[in-house]
């Protein structure tokens, strides 16, 4: 392999590990934290590339705005659905069975569904990609890689640094984390339990709808998408530790690694590498590479 492809590849990995993260990492949270198997997750990447697709246009002749202003208005939006959803929803789960968790999201997966045939059909689009970051830079004599794939990168990089200084280093975070070892004990301080679990799930949310918009000029946007990224997340959730962000972060970089190294030199057994790789660490560490926090 010639050094540029090699590094195309590494580059590749990066990013695709980096948005996995996005994803997975709001799955940690609402799995680890508030103790939610939540399978409609995976819907709201989905909404979130859709957003990309619907909104492009609408903020463009409304406000003359173009690619931030629509990541703006649909993390605003999705931030507002998380709230909603864990109110109406979400909040009833915390002391119910497992069961009846998986029920309740796995019906919310075919809600989803079924609006958004019903208000954007079932067809594949494109999402519109920034004439500033439309560009690639030259790697090698012959190669290059695209701008927006590294700009997918540093967003992803730059949230990821975000949610550690919030957990690490601020108040909310050192609630969080008390509340997720302890719901009961935290409460009795005076802390707002249920708001603080609604500003987790719409967190949630809304890094998973982020990571599908500036998703979706590279990957397109179709039906059943959030479907395939679900899977994959559950499998970050399990390698990295349950309610771990660490665990999170790591997971996903050997993911983009094994992943994309996998498909250029075992095209045929790739599908199953990653799946492998998940059941050699649960084989060494049974509780994931960190426990939560």
């Amino acid at each position: 392999m010639e050094l540029a492809t090699f590094l195309i590849q590494c580059l590749n990995a990066l990013q695709y590990g980096l948005l996995l993260f996005l994803v997975a990492s709001g799955l940690t949270l609402i799995f680890g934290i508030m103790g939610v198997i939540n399978l409609a997750h995976g819907s709201f990447y989905m909404i979130g590339a859709y957003m990309a697709y619907a909104l492009a246009p609408i903020v463009a002749n409304t406000f003359g705005g173009g690619f931030i202003s629509t990541l703006m208005v649909g993390l605003v939006l999705s931030v507002l659905l998380g709230y909603v959803l864990e109110w109406t929803f979400f909040s009833f789960l915390y002391e119910r069975e497992h069961l009846q968790q998986v029920l309740m999201t796995y019906g919310l997966i075919l809600i989803f569904e079924e609006l958004r045939s019903m208000l954007l059909g079932d067809d594949v689009h494109g999402a519109p990609m920034p004439s500033w970051l439309s560009g690639s830079f030259a790697l090698g004599e012959i190669m290059t890689y695209p701008i927006y794939r590294l700009f997918v990168s540093g967003v992803c990089l730059a949230l990821a640094l975000g949610m550690y200084l919030v957990f690490s280093r601020t108040r909310l975070g050192m609630m969080i984390r008390a509340g997720a070892s302890n719901r009961e004990m935290v409460q009795s301080l005076g802390v707002d339990i249920k708001f603080l679990y609604r500003v987790v799930f719409a967190a949630g949310v809304a890094l998973a709808a982020l990571a599908g918009m500036v998703a979706a000029p590279v990957s397109s946007v179709y039906p059943g998408m959030g479907n395939q990224v679900l899977i994959i997340c559950f499998v970050v959730v399990v390698i990295g530790g349950i309610g771990s962000i660490r665990g999170a972060m790591l997971a996903s970089l050997m993911i983009g690694l094994v992943d994309t190294f996998g498909n250029v030199f075992f095209p045929q057994a790739a599908g199953v590498l990653v799946y492998v790789m998940m059941a050699l660490v649960l084989l060494w560490k049974p509780e994931g590479l960190f426990k939560a926090g």
